[in-house]
């Protein structure tokens, strides 16, 4: 993985065999970025993506092996407790253009993911709603 920062907005090469999600956190850390927006596309050839149920209050996931490319990878960059924490989607192509896609979990780039992080000045913090189960956004309950 390689990047270059210019003002607010990093640049990202994810090269084939790493993971996104981990070099997301590199860079993020790397920056001291405590809030952004991210967005990304490439190509994998393993990825779990997941969809939240709220009755049950579980992740369902998905794994997903073969040649995909990936057409929208989107989300946010912020903090949970002041450490890093990533929000991320994504959805993937096949090669019959069949698209699957949900909450990433993991996804592990074939060639490569250019990823762009927009940072926003400024820092928003997560809580835990245990009535929806989820860690949401924070602004100063």
């Amino acid at each position: 993985m390689e990047y270059k920062r210019f003002d607010n907005t990093v640049i990202v090469r994810i090269d084939r065999g790493e993971e996104i999600l981990e070099q997301l956190a590199v860079v993020a850390q790397k920056e001291n970025i405590k809030l952004a927006s991210v967005q990304a596309l490439g190509a994998t050839d393993s990825f779990t993506v997941g969809v939240y149920d709220t009755e049950s209050k579980q992740y369902h996931s998905n794994e997903f092996n073969g040649v995909f490319e990936i057409v929208s990878l989107v989300g946010t960059v912020n903090t949970m407790n002041g450490e890093f924490y990533s929000h991320l989607h994504m959805s993937a192509g096949n090669e019959k253009g069949e698209v699957f896609g949900g909450h990433l979990n993991r996804a592990r780039v074939s060639a490569t993911c250019e990823l762009v992080i927009t940072v926003i000045n400024g820092t928003v913090d997560r809580f835990r709603d245990e009535k929806i189960g989820l860690n949401l956004f924070d602004f100063g309950r």
